[in-house]
């Protein structure tokens, strides 16, 4: 297993899975890396439910963020594949939901890079899962009562390879110390 600094230097998006399960063992590395993220006065808000990728729930999902995108055929869902999708939801009226759940989902990514697995973290379906079918997106994805979605997060063994972004820190970052 990669150590945190080297999973969090190699890790990149992943467009590209194998139809290959998860074990038992990989989920629960990045479940409980979801659960041991800080939240916001340990109030542990951030709820996770674990989808198979073939459900039919995520293609309903898929059709909804299209719907208003006629021209829009794209090659891919919008979990490419992935034979794991986890929706991370948060209580609809705490403030630091947001966050909570952004730090959860990047601690998945560590950890399913560190484990070697590919993973991409998901933004696009919001609309779609905050929208008209809000209700039923949420009863069929068991989402808590008074709990909205936040991120998404698929994950699987890679089909293909991708170099993490570069990026420059005279361009990002200002020291003031």
């Amino acid at each position: 297993m990669k150590d945190a600094l080297q999973a969090i230097k190699d890790r990149s998006s992943i467009r590209a899975y194998k139809d290959e399960p998860l074990t038992k063992e990989e989920l629960d590395v990045i479940i409980q890396a979801g659960l041991q993220a800080p939240t916001a006065a340990n109030r542990q808000e951030v709820y996770f439910t674990v989808v198979d990728g073939k459900d039919p729930i995520l293609a309903e999902i898929q059709a909804e963020m299209l719907k208003d995108r006629p021209d829009a055929n794209p090659p891919h869902n919008f979990y490419y594949e992935a034979p794991t999708v986890i929706i991370l939801s948060g209580k609809e009226e705490f403030f630091w939901s947001p966050l909570d759940a952004g730090i959860a989902v990047e601690n998945m990514a560590i950890a399913a890079e560190a484990t070697g697995l590919g993973n991409l973290i998901i933004g696009c379906i919001k609309d779609a899962m905050r929208g008209e079918k809000k209700a039923y997106f949420s009863e069929a994805l068991k989402i808590p009562e008074g709990y909205e979605f936040e991120v998404a997060f698929a994950v699987g063994h890679r089909a293909t390879e991708k170099a993490p972004h570069e990026y420059s820190e005279e361009k990002n970052v200002t020291y003031l110390c």
